[in-house]
């Protein structure tokens, strides 16, 4: 499958190289083509091209970029035209706090801004270094996902097991709202809860 990450920072890098190892053809948006080539993720099955070349390339956009530049990026991807939109970003404003939730989330603001295309929230729930490896012994790290459209929610689903993730369908894009202070909760236990980085949530199940 030709994918295409829209932000080539830690997440977007890594879960680029991800993919590219699991067998996809992974295109990163970056600013300046020429430096890209010099970056960790350069591998097999990857290149390197604007934000409107990648958004065209793509069967599936993943959105991996910090958010005070996420509706910019947005508009410069164009139209998608029905195309499956991974978003990966989170809320997070000034003063480290999340800026939508309870009736609403960034997911859903995504949506608006990506009217045309089959958002997906996936890959925010945890660190980039949990989706350089989501293996603990012999458990996967959990990945929620949420969308309003089933086969966008099954495809990012694939996406994450193909990776090594075991991903949880949690319905319709709202749940967003839901996994964003999610999200927030793994930040405050990494980095303020002297948790450290390396660590995940799981399910048991009976």
């Amino acid at each position: 499958m030709k994918i295409g990450i829209l932000g080539s920072g830690n997440v977007g890098g890594t879960l680029g190289r991800a993919l590219a190892k699991a067998g996809h053809d992974v295109m990163f948006a970056v600013r300046d083509v020429d430096a890209a080539e010099n970056q960790s993720f350069v591998g097999e099955r990857t290149s390197f091209a604007d934000v409107p070349t990648t958004a065209r390339f793509a069967d599936v956009v993943i959105l991996a970029t910090p958010w005070n530049v996420t509706e910019q990026v947005v508009e410069q991807a164009g139209d998608l035209g029905g195309k499956v939109l991974i978003d990966a970003t989170n809320p997070i404003g000034p003063g480290f706090v999340l800026t939508h939730g309870h009736d609403d989330s960034g997911g859903e603001q995504v949506q608006r801004w990506a009217s045309t295309a089959k958002v997906v929230k996936c890959f925010n729930t945890t660190g980039f270094e949990n989706m350089a490896n989501p293996n603990y012994g012999d458990h996967r790290v959990g990945m929620f996902v949420a969308g309003d459209d089933e086969d966008a929610r099954k495809l990012a689903m694939g996406l994450a097991t193909d990776i090594g993730f075991e991903p949880v369908d949690a319905g319709d894009l709202k749940a967003a709202r839901l996994m964003e202070p999610t999200a927030m909760l793994w930040i405050q236990l990494a980095l303020m809860r002297g948790q450290g980085r390396g660590f995940a949530f799981g399910f048991l199940r009976r």
